[in-house]
Parts: structure tokens; sequence; C-alpha cells
């Protein structure tokens, strides 16, 4: 490890440019990426800002560590899906969840009235084309100017991260799973 000074001067750069609503993607192979958005979510409830999530992939009566916390919270966490699609008993079911999901986000987004929506796992309908990828960078878009959208989920559509404002790549280093190691409660999940 090199050891480094630590900097004693102030970035030279000064945002000039209004507050507005962004566009920012966690995606990638790597553990964090939802974890990375559901803290987002959490700074911005703490700021009385207000937050939905939404997760597709959950099942609506999944009670994770994060549907815990967030109820009581009172931050709303709605599962659009029936699981992950290996789990899928009918992949028809599936992907007409996805768009009955992908509709309420859509309206909530066009609404308005929250400063942050979080797109658990988008990326997983968009790449089944399950959810129309046109439709969601429409949105994105022609959201509101105060509406901030996270997405989540590995190989985010390069024509959202072209539209993101903030996109970070969650690379696997190495993953306990692969050691043996099965899934922790309160980590995984």
């Amino acid at each position: 490890m090199d050891i480094r000074q630590p900097p004693t001067e102030i970035s030279p750069i000064k945002p000039e440019g209004d507050r507005r609503g962004l566009v920012i993607v966690n995606t990638g192979d790597g553990k964090g990426k939802s974890t990375a958005a559901f803290g987002l979510a959490l700074r911005a409830h703490g700021r009385g800002k207000a937050v939905h999530i939404f997760q597709f992939m959950k099942v609506p009566s999944a009670r994770f560590g994060e549907h815990r916390a967030f109820e009581q919270l009172g931050v709303p966490v709605e599962g659009l899906g029936d699981g992950f699609s290996w789990k899928s008993k009918d992949l028809a079911h599936s992907a007409e969840l996805a768009r009955q999901g992908w509709a309420r986000a859509a309206s909530l987004i066009d609404a308005g009235q929250h400063f942050m929506v979080v797109l658990d796992e988008i990326t997983y309908p968009l790449i089944y084309g399950w959810v129309p990828l046109d439709e969601v960078v429409a949105t994105l878009r022609g959201r509101p100017a105060g509406v901030t959208v996270v997405l989540t989920g590995r190989d985010c559509p390069q024509e959202i991260i072209d539209i993101a404002d903030t996109v970070t790549e969650m690379r696997k280093v190495k993953h306990a799973f692969e050691a043996g190691v099965p899934a922790q409660r309160g980590i995984e999940d």
C-alpha cells in the first residue's frame, strides 16, 4: 500500500448549474447496487424528501431486511414481480407483472410528487424484453425537473447509461459465494 498525503486544498471544480433531479444508475456484476440505492433513499428520507422504492424482481409479500427497515421509517417499498426468472413457473406472467409494475412506476415518476423514485432491479425486465426500453428512456427524459430516479441491476442498457447523470459500475473482485459461503441474512436479504 502506498501512503498518501491527505488533500489540503478544496477541489477547483465549482458547479454553476441549478439543482435538479438526476438519473443515477448502479450497475455491474459486483455486490452493492441495490444497497447503494437504498442508502440514497435513506439519505433523502432523512432530509424529509418523499421517496418510493419499486423492486421489479421481488414479490409483493417479500419481507427482506430492507422491507422491514423502510416499513419502520414509513418509506414505501413495492415488490412488483414474482421472483427471479429461474424461480418463475410462468415467464409470460412474470413479463406481465413487470409491464404492470413499470406502468405504476412511470405514473408515479410523471406525477412529480416524489423527490426520489428507486427502480430496483429494473435492468432485468429491460434486458429480457419484458419492459420496452424506449418507454423507460422517454419517461426518464420527460420526468419532472425535481424528480431523481435511481436504477439498479446488471447489464444496464447503453441507452440509459447515455442519458444518466451518474453511473457507477460495481465490479466484483471476489465474492464469498464462490468460496462456498451461502447467502447471509442481513447481507444478501
